[in-house]
């Protein structure tokens, strides 16, 4: 299969499990489509602007540490293969695959509906997470700045707020996170995968280098702002051999925690993941995908309350050792943090000023 450059995804596979209708170049036309056509058109971004009802997104999982979320964008042009965010494409009846890296939508109007959902009766305040599906400082965010929006209503309001990224950008609304952190109401998380920028940009093609992440951390942490360091994912037999190394060089530069998760692989995920397996790295494809399912019972993936963020047996019980001896060694102390629920005060309501 040839490489399709600057791009995650390898095809723009469309899901099964929709019904939604497939298209097959004819065989005899397909031999000789180049030499008619010529090379396909480079693919180009393009971002719709979305107006939904509402931005403020609750949820109930026993699996992750936060129970409302807020992404300004839908789709990611960092082009991450392994990103399990791909598969909410399908609901627009767009690919998991190029689509969802090429094909953005963004929601302009999110601060103004966040607002009205802060100044509802009853409102309880709760860490809002950011970043949580697609990354709220993908390359769009510089013109769109709807995630630096939500940033200013959160300070505005002494609304607590976090946000996990993979891009270096995050630093451009450093003096929005400074004086959020000076009243504990932000934590910065960065994920970082691998040390080698080649690797990485065939895993993340369009994601800051692994320098330019850490260099971010590194400003964070010289502004007072909580860094936090998100080594994930790991992938066996490609990426794990940086774990120790990421720590490391987190731990140098003042981060004071860190986590790991295990690659996951939902629904068009892992296809998506086999096919870009075997176009970069096909001399060690099926050894992968056998480490990820016998720590996956067997599958690519369980889906499972209580499971799907824990994988079992030997390799990830390694990985589990590597990683704690590897804090340990880097000096991280595995800080918690706590930010402040109680500053919030309700915008109000409709322009109008609360009597009470």
């Amino acid at each position: 299969m040839e490489r399709i450059r600057g791009r995650g995804a390898q095809s723009c596979a469309v899901p099964t499990r929709f019904g939604l209708a497939t298209r097959e170049a004819d065989g005899d036309w397909r031999d000789d489509a180049l030499v008619v056509d010529g090379a396909p058109p480079r693919l180009r971004t393009s971002v719709t602007p979305e107006f939904p009802k509402s931005v403020l997104t609750f949820n109930t999982s026993p699996d992750i540490p936060f129970d409302r979320s807020l992404n300004a964008y839908r789709g990611c042009e960092h082009g991450c293969i392994y990103c399990y965010a791909r598969p909410t494409h399908a609901y627009h009846d767009l690919s998991p695959g190029l689509d969802f890296e090429t094909k953005l939508f963004a929601k302009p109007q999110a601060a103004a509906l966040l607002r009205q959902a802060f100044a509802k009766r009853g409102y309880t305040p709760r860490p809002l997470a950011m970043g949580t599906n697609t990354d709220p400082y993908q390359p769009i965010e510089r013109d769109y700045r709807i995630t630096r929006q939500v940033l200013e209503l959160c300070l505005e309001v002494g609304h607590p707020v976090t946000i996990t990224t993979k891009s270096a950008r995050v630093l451009d609304d450093l003096d929005l996170l400074r004086a959020l952190a000076a009243r504990r109401l932000v934590a910065v998380g960065i994920s970082i995968t691998s040390l080698d920028p080649r690797l990485s940009s065939l895993l993340e093609p369009r994601a800051a280098s692994p320098a330019k992440r850490l260099d971010a951390l590194a400003r964070l942490v010289e502004a007072g702002v909580p860094a936090h360091l998100g080594l994930s994912p790991v992938i066996p037999a490609i990426t794990d051999c940086f774990i120790e190394d990421i720590l490391m060089e987190a731990g140098a530069r003042g981060v004071r925690s860190a986590s790991w998760i295990m690659v996951r692989l939902p629904h068009e995920v892992a296809p998506l993941f086999r096919e870009w397996l075997d176009v970069h790295f096909p001399d060690r494809a099926g050894k992968v995908m056998h480490i990820i399912q016998s720590m996956r019972g067997g599958k690519d993936y369980e889906a499972s309350f209580h499971t799907r963020m824990k994988p079992k047996g030997v390799w990830a019980d390694l990985v589990r050792a590597r990683f704690r001896l590897g804090v340990r060694r880097a000096g991280i102390a595995q800080d918690r943090l706590d930010l402040d629920c109680e500053q919030f005060r309700a915008p109000s309501r409709d322009g109008q000023m609360d009597l009470f």
